[in-house]
């Protein structure tokens, strides 16, 4: 996805985030993925949060960390994180710094011991040396799970783990909040538009069961180790 959409996502919806209302049904990866992580966070010194977006889950989980460090390639999203976290008296173990993983890491060789990916960007996984040595990296993700497998296996980490997680279901009470969250999603057009009108109808069809709109949640949770 281009550093424009997310820039773009930030000034419209005030960070990569949506206020749609909807409830979910089944065992959810993103659940799932959080209270995992939520238990390994306090065994590790440096923890690196890869794609921190606008800093929100990045904040949330420092309660449970030593140190915390989000970067993100958005500038206006980092623009948000660095503000909410000036208003956050009571946090002082997180910085958020802007950098690109498709470019060399500003980061130093063994800096982390713990690394965690929310959506973030895969590229993550070629910066390997920035990562001390028996360190963990954990992420969750929504497409490209061949690339991520081709990648930690590319760059030698080992003990590499893939969980499926498909049967939850993000479920809306209209179509008002079904059209916010479709908007807010991955290079999604903004359905409220006229133009996307059509889409939208037919999206409504498909993800319509019983009277009842539905939206399949399919995520994958993987982790691996660098080795010693």
């Amino acid at each position: 996805m281009s550093v424009e959409w997310y820039d773009m996502i930030a000034k419209r919806n005030g960070g990569y985030k949506s206020d749609a209302i909807y409830t979910v049904e089944g065992n959810s990866g993103e659940y799932a993925f959080e209270e995992r992580l939520i238990e390994m966070l306090p065994n590790f010194q440096s923890v690196l949060d890869a794609g921190c977006g606008h800093g929100e889950f990045t904040l949330k989980m420092s309660r449970y960390a030593k140190s915390l460090t989000g970067f993100d390639n958005s500038a206006e999203l980092l623009k948000i994180a660095n503000s909410i976290l000036e208003e956050r008296t009571d946090v002082d173990n997180v910085d958020f710094v802007w950098i690109s993983t498709k470019k060399d890491s500003p980061f130093e060789e063994n800096q982390f011991d713990f690394i965690y990916t929310r959506r973030g960007p895969t590229s993550i996984l070629n910066h390997r040396p920035i990562l001390k040595p028996g360190g963990f990296i954990f992420g969750i993700h929504s497409t490209e799970q061949e690339r991520v497998t081709n990648r930690l296996n590319d760059n030698g980490f080992v003990d590499i783990t893939f969980e499926v997680f498909d049967e939850a279901y993000k479920c809306f009470p209209n179509e008002r909040e079904f059209t916010k969250y479709l908007s807010s999603m991955h290079g999604r057009p903004d359905y409220t538009l006229p133009e996307n009108q059509a889409e939208l109808n037919r999206l409504i069809e498909e993800n319509t069961f019983d009277g009842q709109l539905k939206f399949k949640e399919w995520r994958y949770i993987w982790s691996a180790r660098n080795p010693e």
